[in-house]
């Protein structure tokens, strides 16, 4: 949305943020299907840099001193606000508060009381008080990120082709899927292999309302879709084992979502279980070919016309 006419398919884009490289169970309770220690922070800087792009980005001080900096960057064209806390969006239904969910915005003008965004997960120039929308904004109940962030002056600095991108983030992901120690996270951690044992077991050792909520509602879907994007990603740039290894993972994911709905967690922890080695052979194909076919004068050029 930000990077309007030349914006990448959405596809190379989630690719190149790293997500799809990597399962992770937060403090032992909560998982996504993205690597160990990713945050969209670290998704969005990794895409800009990998697709050629910069952007300005600012964060912290007070509500009014936040708002103020929005609205001199707005008299320059949309903005790109978040981290946000998702709960207090009540343009979407059932939102009446914080959920500890992140979302981003682009932040299109101030409206007297009132901000106008458009809301990727599907609500265009949507208004939004702008009390909820510094509650939101300041992102307390979010678990990375900076208060009050807003990114812009998107600007193109090269040009960089979609397969050079796709090629060039393929170390990046290797190393997503090394489950780095080093990575700040929660005690009881874990991921990869390890994160989907453990919630294969937590899993099996009852229902927790919670955690099935932001699986069937969230996690599944969204890691489901990323990790088919990444694989065909990687097919277009001929890593077809590899591509192979992710379109297997991202059948696994996607086939919880109806175990977990009809409550078989039986069937949803063998799927895990099954899921659990493929992070390693995914590491092993990326690995195989670490210098990967060139990308072509024409692979840019067919970039720079989209």
């Amino acid at each position: 949305m930000m990077l309007g006419a030349e914006a990448p398919p959405v596809a190379i884009i989630e690719t190149v943020t790293g997500s799809p490289f990597g399962m992770q169970l937060v403090g032992g309770t909560l998982p996504f299907f993205d690597p160990y220690g990713w945050n969209p922070e670290i998704g969005v800087d990794k895409a800009l840099a990998a697709l050629g792009w910069t952007a300005e980005t600012s964060s912290g001080g007070a509500s009014d001193t936040a708002l103020e900096r929005l609205a001199s960057y707005l008299a320059h064209g949309p903005v790109m606000a978040g981290p946000i806390e998702m709960g207090y969006l009540r343009y979407q239904p059932g939102k009446t508060g914080p959920i500890g969910a992140d979302h981003y915005l682009t932040v299109l003008g101030i409206n007297n009381d009132q901000v106008i965004v458009h809301d990727p997960q599907g609500y265009p120039f949507a208004p939004l008080p702008l009390d909820d929308f510094l509650k939101a904004w300041q992102a307390d109940t979010v678990d990375f990120g900076e208060p009050y962030t807003m990114r812009t002056n998107f600007t193109r600095a090269r040009l960089v082709g979609i397969k050079e991108a796709l090629t060039t983030s393929i170390p990046h992901a290797v190393n997503w899927l090394r489950v780095d120690p080093d990575h700040a996270m929660p005690p009881g951690s874990s991921g990869n292999g390890d994160a989907a044992l453990a919630l294969a077991a937590a899993l099996e050792s009852g229902r927790d309302e919670g955690l099935y909520e932001h699986l069937i509602h969230f996690a599944i879907r969204v890691g489901a879709r990323r990790v088919t994007d990444a694989a065909t990603c990687l097919r277009e740039i001929e890593r077809t084992q590899a591509a192979t290894v992710m379109f297997r993972q991202a059948q696994l994911i996607g086939s919880l979502q109806q175990s977990l709905a009809i409550g078989d967690n039986r069937t949803a922890a063998h799927t895990l279980r099954t899921l659990a080695p493929t992070y390693d052979t995914l590491r092993a194909e990326l690995q195989h070919n670490p210098i990967p076919p060139r990308p072509s004068t024409e692979d840019a050029a067919s970039d720079h016309t989209r």
